[in-house]
């Protein structure tokens, strides 16, 4: 745990621990790879339920490992494994819905990517920045920024301080179609299926069941997510989504809207840090940036490690 431990010198160095590892927040944790920084931990419940399975990182929690696009998450069994997994330039998955890993690893950043549409338990003092995603959240009290998640034209607006739309409970559109897309459990039980993602579905073909309750496709369109099959379900939960713009690559790549929200996210690190130099002292960071900066190296004063 030693080398976790290091002291950051540049952006890239900089700790990052995602809440969540479904569709939002694997958008967030690529947009952040992509752009250089890998020392990403993203935590998960011992059963997520993502719909978009094929993009969302949490799979490696069934699989072991998981690939989006081309970044790969790998599945770890205690927080010690989180360097191993970095050293291959992959991001460590870990089953720790209380964020129990969070004293270990000691992020400089964290991220509440599971948008549970209110807070579980998400501070600032939870690290030097704290970012949220969607409804439940307030900025300068919950969190330094939340993003906003709501389809449409505020969508990954970042804000320092309020809230974002509240949960309205209705579907964003797309393709001018929003609750008939979305598809829900009838009951509760068990949810099997035969069909796959990006499978062609037309409006009144029985997608699975719930118990012995058929689910039916309300519209044309390809299957852009499904819930895994044998996963004891609610009723009324998500459990598929229905793309009517029939496109199967949209299936297996990342969405407009988590790019948006990933983008947002990268954007309230750099508003933070300023630039690669700013630990350093060789730039100037912003007006939050400098107070974190300047906690984070009276951190590393105490711990002996400039």
């Amino acid at each position: 745990m030693n080398k976790i431990h290091a002291k950051p010198l540049l952006l890239s160095d900089l700790k990052i621990l995602i809440r969540g590892a479904g569709e939002m927040a694997t958008g967030c944790a690529c947009r952040l790879y992509h752009s250089g920084f890998f020392r990403i931990l993203m935590t998960e419940i011992k059963r997520p339920l993502a719909v978009r399975r094929s993009v969302s990182l949490c799979e490696a929690v069934y699989e072991k490992s998981w690939t989006v696009e081309d970044v790969r998450a790998e599945l770890i069994n205690c927080v010690e494994g989180t360097q191993e997994v970095w050293e291959k330039k992959a991001i460590p998955v870990l089953i720790d819905p209380t964020l129990s890993c969070r004293s270990a690893l000691k992020p400089d950043i964290l991220i509440d990517a599971i948008l549970a549409k209110k807070n579980l338990g998400t501070s600032m003092e939870a690290a030097h920045l704290v970012i949220a995603l969607g409804p439940g959240f307030w900025a300068c009290k919950d969190a330094h920024y939340v993003v906003e998640t709501a389809r449409g034209h505020q969508l990954g607006r970042l804000i320092a301080d309020g809230c974002s739309s509240p949960n309205t409970g209705i579907p964003g559109e797309i393709s001018g179609h929003s609750v008939l897309r979305v598809v829900r459990a009838p009951v509760g039980g068990i949810f099997l299926s035969e069909l796959s993602i990006g499978t062609p579905v037309i409006e009144g073909q029985t997608i699975g069941r719930v118990s012995n309750e058929q689910v039916k496709a309300r519209l044309n369109g390809v299957l852009r997510g499904l819930i895994r099959p044998g996963t004891n379900v609610t009723q009324n939960l998500k459990i598929g989504d229905i793309d009517p713009r029939g496109d199967p690559s949209y299936c297996v790549t990342i969405s407009e809207k988590a790019r948006a929200i990933g983008g947002s996210v990268l954007e309230a690190i750099l508003r933070t840090y300023n630039s690669t130099f700013a630990l350093s002292g060789k730039a100037k960071p912003s007006q939050h940036g400098s107070t974190a900066i300047q906690s984070r190296s009276n951190q590393i004063r105490q711990e002996g490690q400039f």
